[in-house]
């Protein structure tokens, strides 16, 4: 699982772009095969870790990465899809931007974090813009916009300065560029955050908030480091939460050590994994273990080939930069809570935002829901913007 930063608290500034050219250029993801031969000749010659039964998951992935994963059907994939580029606050911002045939459908930014990319919402695309054609009411249908975060894929690499907050005022100036002024917000994982920050950016804009994790913790603490004492208004917490509490400490204690080191050494950790495609393999797998390996490769291929292994990790050091905000947000919010992810603790959520209208907790899925469980996650998206959404409203 991938741990972030909990909800933050304070209004932030908007966004100014008035001196950057609102140019959209159309785009097109062409991985030369110069690059394509690049990686295979370095996973040829990869150093093996001593002894080898210890890293024989990682080494079998090395191998069919090698001799069997098709980056090509992976881009032809992406690339049905219409994407295009522009400039905000000086960062290249990449996303697909699929309009649905359903006239009155509401735009959606859809947000992914890391390890993941843009790919992870693939299997969402067809059901939520064209549900007609998937055999569902399309009463509710969705134009979706679907970026890649600055600093990652094709968004990057970027030289810093990008925390969730500057992203969300980013993604606010780019529904406004597609001319869209009334939009839902939906993420996983960085997503899971950048999202209800941009309906607190945007709340007149923002007709509601949904998101797969809630990282709201008791006061002052962080998901990557394990308190010195329990908090001081444990009496006050539900048995569930009590027991999500207890899984978050397990967490921290045993498997945020990532989150640790990207928020105090990015840059470090980022020659590395720029420079060893088995090594970016091994880190990026240990949150996404759950996934088959070519939704695997996918995400770590795009990471290798664009550059921006390192320059990803930076939000985490950003995030802890930006201001702790006092105030919490007020659009309408929606959880799908899945079985093996971070546990919500809704007595700090409900500090954290005011405005939570649906909370559904699955028996299955994990923390990468859209690849797991796209059937319910694609469900649970419908039935909670059907809510929202009201009249279609100018868009």
């Amino acid at each position: 699982m991938s741990s972030c930063r909990p909800a933050v608290r304070r209004p932030p500034q908007m966004l100014t772009t008035t001196k950057e050219p609102p140019a959209m250029k159309p785009f097109r993801i062409q991985v030369t095969d110069q690059a394509l031969d690049e990686l295979r000749a370095r996973l040829a010659g990869v150093r093996r870790q001593a002894p080898p039964g210890s890293t024989a998951a990682v080494e079998e992935l090395v191998e069919y990465w090698r001799d069997h994963y098709d980056w090509r059907a992976w881009e032809a994939k992406l690339n049905q899809y219409p994407q295009f580029s522009t400039t905000i606050d000086g960062a290249t911002v990449h996303f697909l931007h699929i309009k649905s045939p359903e006239p009155a459908a509401l735009p959606l930014v859809l947000t992914h974090g890391w390890p993941g990319s843009v790919a992870e919402f693939l299997d969402l695309i067809g059901p939520l813009s064209d549900p007609r054609r998937h055999g569902l009411d399309p009463s509710i249908a969705f134009d979706l916009v679907i970026p890649s975060l600055p600093g990652f894929a094709w968004s990057g690499p970027t030289s810093g300065g990008w925390g969730p907050r500057r992203i969300a005022r980013a993604w606010a100036v780019l529904m406004r560029r597609l001319g869209y002024r009334r939009y839902g917000a939906a993420g996983n994982d960085w997503g899971s955050i950048i999202s209800p920050e941009l309906g607190r950016i945007a709340p007149d804009e923002v007709v509601g908030v949904h998101v797969t994790q809630l990282f709201s913790l008791p006061d002052g603490e962080s998901m990557a480091f394990l308190p010195t004492s329990e908090p001081a208004d444990l009496d006050q917490l539900s048995p569930p939460d009590r027991q999500a509490l207890q899984a978050l400490r397990s967490l921290q204690r045993e498997g945020a050590a990532y989150s640790h080191i990207h928020t105090q050494r990015p840059t470090t950790l980022g020659y590395a994994l720029s420079d060893s495609p088995i090594g970016l393999l091994a880190w990026n797998r240990q949150v996404m273990s759950d996934l088959d390996p070519d939704r695997l490769l996918t995400h770590v291929s795009t990471y290798w080939l664009t550059g921006t292994a390192g320059s990803s990790l930076q939000i985490y050091a950003e995030a802890e930069r930006e201001d702790p905000i006092d105030s919490p947000t007020t659009v309408p919010l929606g959880l799908a809570q899945f079985a093996d992810d971070i546990q919500a603790i809704r007595h700090y959520a409900a500090r954290d935002h005011a405005n939570i209208v649906s909370w559904n907790v699955y028996d299955r899925g994990g923390h990468f829901a859209a690849h797991q469980e796209p059937d319910l996650l694609i469900e649970d998206l419908r039935s909670f913007f059907t809510a929202q959404a009201g009249a279609p409203g100018p868009r």
